[in-house]
């Protein structure tokens, strides 16, 4: 899920670090249109951008085509994990080719698993911003490419809300 746990979303923290101009949010499939396109509503009402990628077999991705203008923009990916990496990696290349200027993917939790540190590294992906919600290995934590965001700021405001009786749903429907 697109949250840090017990319901609580990630994007707050994603859009009040994302401060990039001429941004288009970026589906990494269809399935996440939906993600994006809250996302991009938020980020000042972002254009939105998706990846048609097809899946011949799993674990196995031939990204197709790009439906929407992203050349000369910074593309903004927005994605509930990064596991292998394989998806986002090739997303990037894609949108690159298509004349994106800057590819920053941002997802909540981060498996890093089997090679996705090599993928990343040696990736076109400019920046992969990811919560601490799952640790980072010392491999993962020296990645010049990967940038870690704390939730603990999230969480005590949630736990300081429920203390005082107030509204834990108005932190993430009023904020920016």
């Amino acid at each position: 899920a697109y949250e840090i746990g017990l319901g609580i979303p990630a994007e707050p923290l994603f859009r009040s670090d994302c401060n990039y101009n001429d941004v288009v949010v970026v589906s990494p499939d269809v399935g996440g249109v939906a993600r994006a396109r809250a996302a991009a509503k938020r980020i000042n009402d972002a254009e939105l951008a998706i990846i048609d990628k097809r899946r011949p077999e799993p674990n196995l991705v031939k990204v197709m085509n790009v439906i929407g203008d992203v050349s000369g923009r910074t593309c903004i990916i927005v994605d509930d994990m990064v596991d292998t990496a394989g998806t986002l990696c090739q997303a990037s290349d894609i949108l690159k080719e298509k004349g994106a200027n800057k590819v920053v993917a941002y997802a909540t939790h981060a498996v890093l698993s089997g090679a996705a540190i090599k993928n990343i590294t040696n990736s076109t992906l400019d920046e992969v911003v990811i919560t601490n919600t799952i640790p980072l290995t010392d491999k993962a934590m020296t990645c010049p490419k990967i940038r870690q965001l704390s939730i603990a700021p999230t969480l005590a405001d949630v736990i300081r809300r429920i203390s005082e009786e107030q509204s834990v749903s108005s932190i993430f429907v009023d904020s920016k």
